[in-house]
């Protein structure tokens, strides 16, 4: 039985069709959906203040993204949609610590095309799918970019 759905987005284009993914499978089981946005802040990106004050730039990153996640819960009114998370960190890692702690039934994340460094590490969504405790529903961008 799924009771409770993590779903994870990213800010790209493909995020609402992963979360509406996400929520018709809630709607369907009549679970609970939890989202979840991974901001991860690249280290070239020295402190606003070079170390004389704190970094704004993962607060500034995670007030947008909580917004974001806010937008695509309005979407779909009729679903049990809790708080929105968001942490900084790896994303595949987060993902799965984020899924164990609220020991979610279901991760839904999105696919996305992958180049020269991903092919050797892997991308995102085929780590969480290979190391998760925990079923994973990775949503695919279909060839034709259209609905059903």
């Amino acid at each position: 039985m799924i009771v409770h759905v993590l779903v994870a987005v990213d800010g790209s284009s493909r995020a609402p069709r992963v979360f509406d993914t996400a929520a018709e499978i809630t709607t369907r089981f009549n679970a609970q959906l939890h989202p979840l946005r991974v901001i991860s802040v690249p280290p070239e990106f020295p402190a606003a203040a070079a170390g004389s004050e704190a970094d704004r730039l993962p607060a500034l990153l995670s007030r947008s993204a909580t917004v974001d996640l806010e937008q695509l819960a309005a979407r779909a009114p009729h679903v049990a949609v809790g708080e929105s998370i968001v942490r900084v960190g790896e994303p595949w890692r987060v993902i799965l610590a984020v899924g164990d702690q609220l020991d979610v039934d279901l991760i839904v994340l999105g696919s996305h095309g992958y180049g020269g460094i991903d092919r050797i590490l892997g991308t995102t969504a085929a780590r969480v799918a290979n190391l998760a405790r925990r079923n994973v529903l990775v949503v695919h961008e279909r060839a034709n970019g259209g609905g059903r």
